[in-house]
């Protein structure tokens, strides 16, 4: 590991070898989240694209190596006081303080002559036909991925599982855009709701705890007895001191008085709205949620005017399903969240793909009137505006 600077830094990892830097931890909230740079090849020509984040709204950029040079240097200088490097050259990392002092550090693998061109048909190649980079790596055996049937013992993913692997890693992604809203400085409980196998569970726990070494405290909770002991020896196995699997409602749930995170995946129709409800009682800095089954508003839509419109079925269900999501987000931020929905995985593999990321921010959006007026228009009372109303102030 050595020490440089930050133009140096960009010099060596700026080109076809990279695999993605990232920009995170802002200065200012109301500014840029994070920046997410990876290489394209368009038209036979390397290029870079930045992938900025801002309130709920993402902005992308192609640049050349030497305009990303520069766009680096100007998003440290005041916008964001971290920086990922990971590349086939190495890796890098650059901190800076509040008063302005960078840290600057890398790992070299190679020490390679970055001053030939590689030609177009090299670029593709590598760019096109390079191993996906996941967080857990393929080839590095997990415990748990082998005893869930995900990986074998020498680290291969087993082809039939290879969805549920890229799932895995996809959710981790998530996990790792909301690493700063976690604390390094005291235990962060994460209760995970309605987690069933536990997938999820075992990967947010391994990665949060054993690779980022933050101190946490994950809690699954599930209605399925039999799954909740299989569980519970399996993080006897693995050693994991801080996961602990309890039998028991998402409604009714009160063993903990605080919560930094919720996780709540697949819950069934409203068990999503008493999760989310929940998670806003405990003030929790963090919730992901990727619901299913939203029967509640198609049961209740009635508007004279879409009356032709509902009477299709597959029309109502998929409309209620998508109204219902976009109303949670928006009641979240009713009550002080800034929200995202996200695609989770793509829809070749399932229809229930949409992740709801919000993060507290403390303010709330100042939208209970025009909720209000959604829903008269829908003819609709969601569980979660009645379960959020005390929050509101409405």
């Amino acid at each position: 590991m050595g020490k440089e600077t930050l133009e140096a830094l960009l010099d060596f990892f700026t080109n076809e070898s990279l695999e993605q830097m990232i920009f995170s931890n802002p200065a200012d909230k109301d500014g840029l989240l994070r920046v997410r740079v990876r290489p394209v090849l368009l038209r036979g020509k390397l290029l870079f694209q930045a992938e900025a984040w801002k309130g709920n709204q993402a902005f992308h950029r192609n640049l050349s190596a030497e305009e990303l040079k520069e766009y680096g240097k100007n998003l440290l200088n005041g916008q964001f006081r971290q920086a990922e490097i990971r590349s086939g050259l190495g890796s890098g990392t650059v901190l800076v303080g509040k008063k302005g002092t960078m840290t600057v550090k890398s790992r070299r693998k190679i020490q390679a002559d970055q001053s030939a061109a590689a030609k177009p048909q090299d670029l593709a190649a590598l760019l096109h036909n390079r191993q996906k980079q996941y967080v857990l790596e393929e080839g590095i055996p997990v415990p748990f991925l082998v005893d869930l049937g995900v990986m074998t013992p020498e680290g291969k993913v087993v082809r039939a599982r290879y969805d549920k692997f890229r799932q895995i890693n996809r959710f981790l992604e998530f996990i790792e855009d909301i690493l700063p809203r976690l604390h390094k400085d005291r235990e962060n409980v994460v209760i995970d709701f309605g987690c069933g196998k536990s997938y999820l569970t075992f990967a947010m726990y391994h990665y949060l705890c054993e690779l980022k070494g933050y101190p946490v405290r994950v809690i699954g909770l599930d209605l399925k007895r039999d799954v909740i002991e299989r569980c519970k020896l399996l993080a006897e196995k693995y050693g994991y001191e801080h996961l602990t699997f309890l039998y028991g409602d998402i409604a009714d749930y009160e063993g903990v008085k605080q919560v930094d995170m919720v996780v709540t995946l697949h819950a069934c129709d409203t068990a999503t709205d008493y999760a989310l409800a929940k998670a806003v009682s405990w003030g929790a800095r963090v919730i992901l949620s990727v619901p299913c089954c939203q029967h509640e508003l198609n049961r209740q839509m009635d508007n004279e005017l879409l009356r032709s419109v509902f009477c299709y079925g597959v029309i109502r269900e998929r409309m209620a399903a998508l109204y219902t999501d976009a109303l949670r987000a928006q009641l979240l931020e009713s009550v002080g969240y800034r929200t995202q929905i996200l695609e989770f995985i793509d829809m070749e593999h399932t229809p229930k793909n949409l992740l709801i990321r919000a993060v507290r921010e403390g303010k709330p959006k100042e939208n209970q009137e025009e909720l209000r007026r959604i829903l008269e228009f829908l003819g609709a009372e969601p569980t979660l505006a009645r379960l959020l109303r005390p929050f509101s102030g409405s």
